[in-house]
């Protein structure tokens, strides 16, 4: 949902000589004789409580049928004769290569068990992340390579969806998807990277995800499992995840059953193990966005649910004890911590060892969203605050100690326990990803080696936070990055967001945004309702019936830029995917006098048949359902596809989608783009499809390549600038 050059330059384009060489230009004529192919009509109509809707472009929903495939390609073969013949395309590609693709390692998921420190690497030319295990931190050279998808497939289109070591260390379950499917099998390798035992097949998915939790013993685990064929039918294959143990050596076929058969279709579970004792956690999650509930196993073997979707439990984890710490927002929106005997019945036993503060405690359901850490009898609490992020420190009654500082405008990506220490993957706009150990001796942040190196800086860039009033009166908040001393001067932006599941938008260090920086061009990134930076409030003004809250804050954002002159309509661009699509798509629609160019990735368009997809029905909690007469009023008033008119002046406007996408079916894309082709706009609608990828996870480095080749050149033609290689490229 969410989400980087070997040559070193001695100068940058930027400030006022970058604006002039970029100053906004009537576009060239898009690649004369390039017509969009003509799409057929075949009216469908619905009638939703008593409101008839017609849908000219059903058929384009049946990815099965041949004609659908062949207006796809003719749909690429439309794109590519546009974008290919874009100017600097060439040059574009080689700045986008080389921020892509230069030697500067990333890394993630780090988990230590045993003395170990395993982590994901990113290391470019490599198309994906690879699995490595190393001592410490600082012996990160020495790290050895254990499982590399590379080797695997060296297409580059398997990739490792997660993966979970024993707690001895002596074994790692890996979960390896294709095609960016996300659909993933688990594998089992030992401590030299040696793939060992059977395979247990469809653990991970692109709806509800995936996830295992090995016994204390290492002698097997318990693992999310979906339907297998025959056992539902086959539009039900995605949904029903229960939970099953395999034990080492065995059968698959002989697994057992553990819980989950009275669970909900769109149940997401994850699972945790107590590394002492023979405790299991079950943390279940009701569709994207929806309640959580927690299930408890006992050593007896006998599962217990710990708290209902009414406690607004939001995260639990095993404590140092016999005890849990969950994370509740139950008459606390902004976050409170609970502690309770593993071996009380109910919820009612648990007592508040940390109030709600001002700030929002950031524990959400998923596991690689950074949540607080016990480590030396210390409690790690990290702290959301509007966007950027703070690091606060408890002992375990709940006793405020010294913490560390964190930068200012700053994010924790990630937090995780190293026996008694603590790493925190730290990050800014315009620093790059770091991890750093915490030192409880003075209460300081100690950069470790697993840090990835800056190949530039952004001494000329300022980044600004500001806020805009939405119609409601509410302030949203936004991250201007731009060359020093800009404010005012009209200059090319482009404008991201996303509002939705709770998810905070958080600074993250982008390598495109150097791309933009070099040809005077600005970032903004917005801080919409929906999300979670200020609070289960917030994120409850921005779903069901008030969804349309989260456009109107974009688009006060857009006004404001255009009426201080930071910006203009005719320089103005938007970039979103996913949820962030939508965004895109309600924005144009709606607002298509702010805007002159659009991005819109992965989207979602038609909501009223969302739902209808396997991964639709897990957002109903967060959209909603047609099937309810409100919902579908409200899902109704801002569906993009259904408010597009004929001879609108919309912007041009760029669709991507992967043929694969689990997450969001790409006939939402298909559709929209037909409708918008029919409308009589005279400004290009483009469709990109790709084969080899899905969502953006998992998808290899040469296609991110190539994709933003194509972001990056539609939007400097749309916005007229003219692209000038950075000096000493």
């Amino acid at each position: 949902m969410r989400r980087p050059g070997t040559a070193v330059y001695a100068g940058l384009l930027m400030g006022l000589a970058a604006a002039a060489a970029c100053k906004s230009s009537t576009p060239v004529a898009l690649a004369p004789g390039a017509v969009a192919p003509a799409t057929r009509r075949a009216p469908v109509t619905d009638t939703y409580h008593g409101t008839q809707v017609v849908d000219d472009y059903r058929w384009l929903e049946d990815w099965n049928n041949p004609d659908v495939r062949k207006w796809t390609e003719g749909q690429n073969a439309y794109a590519r004769a546009i974008l290919d013949h874009l100017e600097s395309r060439d040059a574009i590609h080689a700045r986008v290569a080389e921020l892509r693709s230069d030697q500067a390692q990333s890394y993630s998921g780090l988990k230590w068990r045993n003395g170990k420190l395993f982590a994901l690497k990113r290391q470019p030319p490599k198309q994906q992340p690879f699995l490595i295990v190393m001592d410490s931190p600082a012996e990160v050279t020495n790290a050895r390579t254990l499982v590399d998808p590379g080797f695997i497939d060296p297409s580059g289109g398997t990739a490792i969806d997660f993966y979970e070591p024993s707690g001895d260390g002596k074994f790692i379950a890996v979960s390896l998807s294709k095609g960016g499917s996300e659909s993933g099998d688990v594998h089992v390798y030992d401590a030299t990277g040696k793939e060992v035992h059977e395979v247990v097949p469809r653990v991970q998915g692109g709806t509800a995800g995936g996830d295992v939790a090995w016994t204390v013993d290492g002698t097997g685990f318990f693992y999310t499992r979906y339907p297998h064929e025959g056992e539902k039918a086959p539009e039900d294959l995605s949904f029903y995840q229960q939970i099953y143990f395999h034990r080492l050596g065995t059968s698959v076929d002989s697994d057992r059953y553990e819980l989950g058969k009275d669970l909900p279709k769109v149940a997401e579970i994850r699972l945790d193990t107590h590394t002492g004792l023979n405790y299991v956690l079950a943390s279940v999650q009701y569709g994207d966005g929806g309640g959580v509930e927690h299930y408890l196993r006992a050593p007896d073997g006998k599962w217990r649910r710990l708290s209902t979707i009414a406690d607004q439990v939001s995260k639990a984890q095993f404590g140092p004890n016999k005890d849990l710490y969950l994370v509740s927002k139950k008459d606390a929106p902004r976050g409170k911590i609970l502690r309770m005997p593993l071996a009380a019945e109910r919820l009612d036993a648990a007592e508040t060892v940390i109030p709600e503060g001002e700030d929002v405690i950031e524990a959400d359901f998923w596991e690689a969203d950074p949540s607080p850490v016990i480590a030396n009898s210390r409690l790690w609490v990290p702290y959301q605050a509007g966007g950027p992020m703070n690091l606060k420190s408890f002992d375990l009654g709940g006793r405020p100690q010294a913490g560390p500082p964190v930068p200012p405008i700053s994010t924790i990506l990630e937090i995780t326990r190293m026996g008694d220490d603590v790493l925190s993957l730290n990050v800014s706009y315009t620093t790059p990803p770091a991890w750093y150990r915490l030192s409880l001796r003075d209460a300081k942040l100690e950069k470790t080696a697993l840090a990835s190196p800056a190949p530039f800086t952004f001494d000329d860039a300022e980044v600004i936070r500001d806020f805009a009033t939405s119609r409601d009166g509410v302030r949203i908040p936004y991250i201007v990055i731009r060359p020093r001393g800009s404010a005012g001067k009209n200059l090319p932006m482009v404008v991201t967001g996303y509002g939705r599941y709770g998810v905070s938008e958080t600074p993250f260090y982008n390598r495109l945004v150097r791309l933009l920086l070099d040809q005077g061009v600005g970032y903004v990134e917005t801080v919409l309702r929906g999300g979670g930076e200020f609070g289960e409030a917030w994120h409850e003004q921005g779903k069901l019936t008030k969804k349309q809250n989260v456009f109107d804050d974009f688009a006060a954002v857009l006004k404001q830029l255009i009426d201080r002159r930071d910006t203009s309509a005719e320089r103005l661009a938007i970039m979103g995917g996913s949820n962030g699509g939508l965004l895109m798509g309600a924005t144009f629609t709606q607002h298509p006098e702010l805007i002159r160019a659009v991005v819109s990735s992965v989207g979602i368009y038609d909501m009223l048949r969302v739902e209808r997809s396997p991964n639709g029905e897990f957002n109903v909690p967060e959209f909603g359902t047609v099937k309810d007469p409100n919902l579908f009023t409200a899902l109704y008033g801002y569906s993009p596809y259904h408010h597009v008119r004929d001879r609108a002046p919309y912007p041009a406007i760029l669709f991507l989608t992967g043929a694969n996408d689990p997450r969001v079916d790409p006939m939402q894309s298909r559709k929209m783009t037909a409708r918008l082709q029919a409308s009589g706009t005279t400004r290009p609608v483009l469709l990109r499809t790709s084969g080899n990828s899905g969502h953006g996870i998992g998808t290899p480095l040469d296609e991110r390549i190539e994709q933003d080749t194509d972001i990056y050149s539609f939007l400097f033609h749309e916005l007229g600038v003219t692209f000038q290689p950075p000096i000493g490229q």
